[in-house]
């Protein structure tokens, strides 16, 4: 049920006409308490688009009654107006549910610099049929409708000692760290407070959603929003919503990566003993990102020379001659020299894991990837036609 296997909360999906293929592309998610509770994070971007404004400034107090999200339109860059659209947006979804506008979190997708009165229209519309939808049951059709180019819907969920989380998540492309990395709505019926719900949705982002770096390129409109109902009257105990919130964060994130534009790999690279955890993250995104590695992984040729390549541009600590790398459980490389041939290294599987051991401390950390293949160039450079 995703974001309605929670108690308190009920969504809805509907199909106002903003996607030409007629599928679903408003998707609405209300709290219906008893708590308000809400945290949200947002993409680093300094080119953010119009609800991304909104939002940031809604969430300051904590309160989130509800989220509309929709697809098919990014309205980023789009004026006066599009920020407008936003406001109006909010206020029409805040008049339905009785309560203020402050308190509503607007997040779009689709193609930016977009936006006119017809799209406007479509909007408003999709907030009246979506709270008229509104069903406990609602949260498989809130996650059909944020999709764009995704091929599947993401869904996840957790019950832990009488509470529950529940999440959705959109994203297939664009997939780059920058505190959120694409659109997510997470629900529970835990009792939290606002200060809580922030600080774990911080930390659950950064080890999970902000290590998948599919392509290098960040969205304006990245948002990850947590709503909190208290609806199950259950406390949890001292680090075990946070758990299970990057737990639940994790799942999500994986099943973006398996659904990245075009991918044929997915590239698990585990940076171990390094000095510090962020060397860790500075060396491994270095491999995600570098587009030789990336296309050798495509063409499952092992060519671990291009991982030393990539990790000798950053400035981490460790000596490129005292590194050994391991491709799909084979040690190709040790102290910075070859180990076992390459043909011993099997990459045509989907599911590719890349371990690069710096051998200078104990910190480690995990960056989630994925190859650069022709599907992911035919995809992107034919997605506004």
């Amino acid at each position: 049920m995703s974001v309605t296997a929670a108690q308190g909360f009920e969504a809805s999906g509907v199909a106002v006409g903003l996607k030409s293929t007629g599928k679903p592309d408003v998707a609405v998610v209300v709290n219906r308490g008893p708590l308000k509770v809400g945290a949200a994070v947002f993409t680093s971007n300094r080119a953010k688009a119009n609800p991304i404004l909104w939002s940031q400034k809604a969430i300051e107090d904590g309160v989130v009654e509800a989220i509309v999200l929709n697809s098919g339109g990014a309205n980023c860059f789009t004026g006066s107006f599009g920020f407008q659209t936003t406001h109006q947006t909010a206020e029409r979804m805040a008049e339905l549910l009785d309560v203020s506008a402050a308190d509503i979190q607007v997040c779009s997708t689709g193609l930016i610099g977009t936006g006119d009165e017809v799209f406007r229209a479509k909007v408003l519309a999709g907030v009246d049929q979506g709270i008229a939808t509104l069903h406990a049951d609602g949260g498989v059709a809130a996650s059909e409708a944020i999709m764009t180019t995704d091929s599947k819907a993401k869904r996840a969920q957790i019950t832990r000692d009488g509470w529950t989380i529940g999440g959705m998540a959109k994203g297939a492309g664009m997939l780059a760290p920058g505190l959120a990395t694409m659109l997510v709505v997470l629900t529970t019926d835990a009792v939290i407070d606002a200060s809580r719900a922030d600080a774990a949705l911080r930390e659950a982002t950064r080890t999970t959603f902000d290590r998948l770096d599919s392509d290098g390129c960040m969205s304006t409109n990245d948002q990850v929003t947590l709503m909190a109902s208290g609806a199950s009257g259950v406390e949890p105990t001292p680090g075990s919503f946070e758990d299970a919130l990057a737990e639940v964060c994790l799942d999500l994130s994986q099943q973006l990566q398996a659904d990245a534009e075009g991918a044929s790999h997915d590239i698990t690279i585990r940076v171990v003993h390094a000095a510090t955890e962020d060397d860790a993250v500075t060396v491994g995104r270095s491999v995600a990102r570098n587009n030789l590695f990336k296309a050798a992984i495509f063409g499952n040729d092992p060519n671990w020379g291009r991982v030393l390549a990539a990790i000798g541009t950053t400035d981490a600590a460790f000596d490129p001659y005292d590194v050994d790398v391991w491709m799909n459980g084979v040690r190709v490389c040790t102290e910075g020299g070859p180990d076992r041939p390459r043909e011993d290294v099997d990459l045509t599987p989907r599911a590719t894991e890349l371990i690069i051991d710096l051998r200078v401390g104990d910190a480690a950390a995990t960056i989630l990837t994925n190859d650069l293949t022709h599907d992911y160039v035919h995809e992107n450079s034919a997605y506004s036609s």
